[in-house]
C-alpha cells in the first residue's frame, strides 16, 4: 500500500488544444495499439474529429490516461439512435498510472461533459475485464457479449 504523499498529484481537463489532443493519442497508441494489439487504422477514426476528448496529466505535464464522449448523431450509431444518449469510448490510463483512481475521474469527466451538452445517459462498450470497474462508477451491462477489434465487450449504461 503507498502512502497517500507518494501518489502522483494529476489533473484532468478536457483536451482543447492540438498537443493535448496529440496526447490523447499517444496514449491510445501505447494502450490500444501496443498493449493490446488493436490495429492503428481501427483505433483512429473520423469520430475523433467531433468528439470531446479528456485527458489527465501528472503535475509535470506526462500524460496518464485519456477518454472521450460521442454525442449528437456521432453517438446514436453507439447508442440504439437515443440523441440523449452520449457514448463514452476510447478510456485508456498507461500502465505506470493504473490503480490512482485516474480511470474513474477520466469517466466522470466525461459524464460531466455529457450533463453539459444536456445528455441524459451515457453508453460505453466495456471490455469484459473492465465490468467491475463500470459496475462500480454506476454503470449497468446489457446485451449480449461482443467483440471488437478481436475482444469482448459488452454495452453499458449510466443515467445521469
Amino acid at each position: 500500500m503507498t502512502s497517500p504523499s507518494s501518489v502522483p498529484s494529476y489533473a484532468v481537463r478536457v483536451a482543447e488544444d492540438p498537443a493535448d489532443r496529440e496526447a490523447c493519442f499517444a496514449v491510445r497508441k501505447e494502450v490500444f495499439v501496443g498493449e493490446q494489439g488493436v490495429p492503428e487504422d481501427i483505433e483512429y477514426d473520423a469520430y475523433d474529429a467531433t468528439a470531446v476528448h479528456v485527458l489527465a496529466v501528472r503535475e509535470d505535464g506526462v500524460p496518464l490516461g485519456t477518454g472521450r464522449l460521442l454525442y449528437g448523431e456521432a453517438a446514436t450509431a453507439k447508442t440504439g439512435g437515443d440523441p440523449a444518449v452520449g457514448s463514452l469510448g476510447r478510456l485508456a490510463v498507461t500502465q505506470a498510472a493504473r490503480g490512482l483512481g485516474v480511470g474513474a475521474a477520466l469517466v466522470r469527466a466525461i459524464e460531466d461533459a455529457a450533463r453539459a451538452r444536456g445528455l441524459a445517459a451515457v453508453d460505453l462498450h466495456a471490455q469484459t475485464h473492465a465490468l467491475g470497474f463500470y459496475e462500480r462508477l454506476g454503470y449497468v451491462a446489457y446485451g449480449p457479449e461482443f467483440p471488437d477489434a478481436g475482444i469482448p465487450h459488452r454495452a453499458m449504461r449510466r443515467a445521469l
